[in-house]
């Protein structure tokens, strides 16, 4: 691990691989991997809201597969909430 002391006298020293200035001996590569990994992961879920194309975790050729779900979904939604209407229309009728 490669640093530049930035500030000797407090123990303050600038991780060359990381470039973040922290005490020396700590270095926070590992926990800016983890905030990488996390805004790919929230960089997918945003891009699951337009429903367009696919997941990282996704196999390929599976681009519109979030319309083909949220259509069928939307589609069993509307049958099931027009059932209850059709329903309680016919129960008031008799």
């Amino acid at each position: 691990m490669t640093w530049i002391p930035v500030l000797p006298d407090f123990g303050l020293g600038c991780d060359v691989f990381a470039g973040f200035v922290t005490q020396q001996g700590e270095s926070l590569a590992p926990i800016v991997d983890q905030v990488n990994k996390l805004e790919k992961v929230t960089d997918d879920i945003v891009g699951m809201l337009s429903g367009e194309g696919s997941f990282l975790e996704s196999f390929p050729n599976r681009e519109k597969s979030l319309v083909f779900a949220g259509g069928i979904t939307a589609m069993f939604y509307g049958l099931a909430v027009g059932l209850l209407v059709a329903g309680i229309i016919v129960l008031a009728l008799m």
